[in-house]
């Protein structure tokens, strides 16, 4: 074959390489950048490399679904409230795609939940009540699917401790005035069993063992929550928000 030849035979392959895969192909590069990002606890990084992947293949469940956790991530702890407030807003409509392109996929619904409860907690106990259902049931969905999803235990575990950690009145208030009819179905036996069953699950990220020890504490079962709070005082980083739960654990622990 002449080299004329040679470099015709390449341009006719290529070009008849469909679209879809070259694109999957950078996503999947993007993808990969993103996830050393990651795992570096770098979320800013993590979510521009996720951009790049989406732009690319703006249907791309990993993609979506990961560009959405470390969204969440990101603003867990930021003060500036319309930025945090975007950032859950845009976490929540990632995630919402990738549960629309792959509704068996556990991972979607699990950032949704985790989205969703996220902004839960920043909202007064009346707003809260309108994201109940909807983080439950994005859980739940999620559990059907993996039933040893340890992010889906742990999201499950705080939406029954937060409903709990709610006055009666307010309580009695959703369930009766705010369609929050779910909220009948809380109690802290389930917060408890969640939130052991994420730790059993995924005992290296010390999250699920701060929010165990904090459901410890309210049950008032004080030895095993200082367990968990010292667990998470000499646990190894793995997350990006790990370094603020440490500070957290810590600081329960001076008073207990």
């Amino acid at each position: 074959m002449t080299r004329k030849l040679a470099i015709a035979y390449t341009i006719a392959v290529f070009l008849a390489i469909p679209a879809s895969q070259v694109h999957a192909q950078s996503a999947a590069d993007w993808i990969s950048k993103g996830d050393a990002a990651y795992v570096a606890r770098n979320a800013s990084d993590a979510i521009a490399a996720y951009d790049r992947a989406i732009a690319l293949d703006p249907n791309n469940y990993e993609a979506l679904w990961r560009d959405a956790r470390s969204q969440v991530d990101l603003a867990t702890f930021d003060p500036d409230v319309d930025k945090r407030t975007a950032l859950y807003n845009s976490a929540q409509e990632h995630a919402a795609k990738a549960v629309e392109v792959n509704p068996g996929g556990a991972d979607g619904h699990f950032v949704l939940s985790e989205a969703l409860g996220r902004m839960a907690l920043t909202l007064g106990a009346r707003d809260r009540v309108k994201y109940a259902g909807k983080v439950r049931d994005a859980a739940l969905a999620c559990l059907k699917i993996d039933p040893t999803h340890a992010g889906c235990l742990h999201v499950m575990g705080v939406w029954n401790a937060e409903i709990m950690r709610l006055n009666g009145l307010t309580r009695m208030i959703a369930r009766n005035f705010l369609g929050g009819g779910v909220f009948g179905e809380a109690s802290w036996a389930n917060a408890r069993r969640y939130m052991e069953e994420a730790v059993k699950n995924d005992p290296r990220r010390i999250v699920h063992r701060l929010d165990l020890a904090k459901v410890y504490s309210d049950m008032g079962l004080k030895s095993a929550a200082k367990t968990e709070f010292e667990a998470v005082v000499s646990g190894e980083l793995i997350d990006y928000n790990d370094p603020q739960f440490k500070a957290q654990a810590a600081a329960a622990l001076k008073k207990l």
